[in-house]
């Protein structure tokens, strides 16, 4: 996996395989989320749980990453769960309307479950 100050923790389970960020996502640092996400992707885990508790702030750079690693999950059949988003956070997905795309959970145990 590429170097990237964001990722906190990659965790594989039989229910999920768990990426947890931590850190701004924004322009500068979107290209190399995009790369480890869709590094992960590739393994194509049944179910991919991205962990942003611990992330204070997302611009749409980030937001975009989402969506085309989540495009590419569910081209193999896989899910895509987001969790624990600040409320920062989550409003930039309501504004947009993404918080009805992209299936959202408060915990990692939900989103493991869904």
């Amino acid at each position: 996996m590429i170097e990237n100050n964001l990722v906190k923790e990659v965790r594989k389970s039989s229910d999920a395989t768990v990426v947890a960020l931590s850190g701004d996502v924004d322009l500068h640092h979107s290209p190399a989320l995009h790369a480890a996400l869709i590094d992960v992707a590739k393994g194509r885990p049944k179910r991919l749980v991205v962990n942003l508790s611990e992330v204070p702030f997302m611009d749409s750079s980030g937001v975009g990453t989402l969506v085309e690693v989540f495009r590419r999950v569910s081209a193999y059949k896989g899910k895509m769960v987001l969790c624990g988003m600040t409320s920062r956070v989550r409003s930039v997905f309501e504004i947009t309307k993404l918080d009805r795309f992209f299936t959202i959970c408060e915990t990692e145990e939900q989103a493991a479950q869904v």
